[in-house]
C-alpha cells in the first residue's frame, strides 16, 4: 500500500522561483517502503534524453532550501533535477519522524537513482547525485555502493557518523566519552517509551548567546534569519529526536571510499569549522585507490560552512565548476 503523504502546491521555497526551468513536485518509494517527496526541475524547451541529478541535504534542512537552490540551478544548465526530503522529515513519509539512519538515509539517494532511472527524459546512464552538509557523507556512501551514479559530489560535508562518535574536531573520541553518550541516549529511550512520544533535541539555539561558537553563530544566520528559515526545517524548529541519530555512534558511512569508481568532487569552503571533513574524506577516499584520476578537493576560499548552502551573500558555490563537473561526467 502507498503510503499518503501531503505535498504543499503553492511555492514555498527560501530562493526566488527561476523562469527557465518547468518545476512540478514528485514522489518515489525507497526499499523500505517509504514514499519521498521531492522538487523536480526541468530546463524548459529540453527535448531528449537528459542527464539528470538528485540532491539532498544539509542535514536537518528540507528541499525547500539549500537542496532546491541547487536542484533549481542545476535545471537552468540544462539538467534535469531533483531536491527530495529524506525519510522521516519535510514532506516525505517514514514514521516516527525526525529520525536519521545511515542505511536508510543512503538508501534514499538510491531511491531518487532509481525513480530517476525510468524517467522517459532522463539519459539513465547519466544520472549524478549532490549531497549538502550530512548528505555530503550520504552521498559518498552510496556512490560507493551504488555503481549507476557516474558522478557525486559532496559540498560542505559532514560525515555524520564521525562526528557523533568523536565529537567536534574528535574532541570526544574516546571510549568513555562513547560510552556515557549511549548510556544517555538509552536512558532517553526508556523516557520516551514511557511517554510514547519521542523528545525533540532542538534545533539552533535560539535566542543566540552571546558567547556562542562561531559555527552555532554561522547556523543560525542560515536557519533562524529570513535568509534561510522554513517552517518544515528541523534545524529552524524543534530539531531531530534526542535519539534519532544514535545509530550514527556504531556505523561508518566511509569505509570504503577509496573503491568509488565514479567521478566525485568534494568542496568546502576554507573557513568553514567542517572544512577537516572534506579534507579527511578525501584524503581517504584516494589513498590506496586505484581511481584516482577522476577525484577532486575544491577548496573556496573565504568562505564558511553555510556559504555554500545559498551562496552567503558572496556567491561561493561555484555552479560554473559543479556544470562542467557534470557535463564533462555526464554527457561525455
Amino acid at each position: 500500500m502507498t503510503e499518503a503523504i501531503k505535498l504543499t502546491t503553492e511555492w514555498d521555497k527560501t530562493f526566488a522561483k527561476s523562469d527557465k526551468v518547468n518545476h512540478k513536485k514528485v514522489t518515489f518509494r525507497n526499499r523500505y517502503g517509504i514514499t519521498l517527496a521531492a522538487d523536480m526541475y526541468t530546463p524548459k524547451d529540453a527535448d531528449g534524453k537528459l542527464a539528470a541529478i538528485a540532491v539532498c541535504g544539509p542535514f536537518g534542512a528540507v528541499k525547500e532550501q539549500a537542496s532546491g537552490l541547487y536542484a533549481q540551478t542545476m535545471a537552468e544548465r540544462g539538467f534535469l533535477t531533483i531536491a527530495f526530503d529524506p525519510s522521516f522529515t519535510g514532506e516525505s513519509g517514514g514514521e516516527p519522524r525526525y529520525m536519521a539512519s545511515p542505511d536508510i538515509n543512503t538508501e534514499d539517494f538510491q531511491a531518487a537513482v532509481d525513480f530517476l532511472s525510468v524517467q522517459d527524459n532522463v539519459d539513465p546512464e547519466k544520472i549524478g547525485i549532490i549531497g549538502i552538509c550530512g548528505w555530503g557523507g550520504m552521498a559518498l556512501n552510496a556512490a560507493a555502493l551504488d555503481t549507476r551514479i557516474k558522478a557525486a559530489v559532496a559540498s560542505t560535508m559532514y560525515d555524520m557518523t564521525r562526528v557523533n562518535a568523536k565529537g567536534y574536531f574528535d574532541a570526544d573520541d574516546s571510549e568513555e566519552k562513547r560510552y556515557e553518550a549511549k548510556k544517555a541516549l538509552n536512558a532517553q529511550r526508556i523516557t520516551d517509551y514511557k511517554n510514547g512520544s519521542y523528545a525533540l533535541g532542538g534545533g539552533v539555539v535560539d535566542p543566540l548567546p552571546d558567547d556562542a561558537p562561531f559555527f552555532v553563530k554561522d547556523y543560525y544566520d542560515y536557519y533562524k534569519t529570513k535568509r534561510g528559515y522554513h517552517k518544515r526545517s528541523l534545524n529552524s524548529n524543534g530539531g531531530w529526536n534526542i535519539i534519532g541519530c544514535m545509530s550514527f555512534i556504531n556505523q561508518p558511512i566511509l569505509q570504503y571510499s577509496n573503491e568509488i569508481r565514479c567521478a566525485v568532487l568534494v568542496m568546502h569552503g576554507d573557513k568553514a569549522h567542517s572544512c577537516y571533513f572534506s579534507r579527511d574524506a578525501y584524503a581517504d577516499m584516494i589513498n590506496g585507490s586505484k581511481y584516482t584520476d577522476n577525484k577532486e578537493l575544491l577548496i573556496i576560499p573565504d568562505a564558511v560552512h553555510t556559504d555554500l548552502y545559498d551562496g552567503g551573500g558572496k556567491n561561493a558555490i561555484p555552479f560554473d565548476k559543479l556544470d562542467s563537473f557534470f557535463k564533462n561526467y555526464l554527457e561525455r
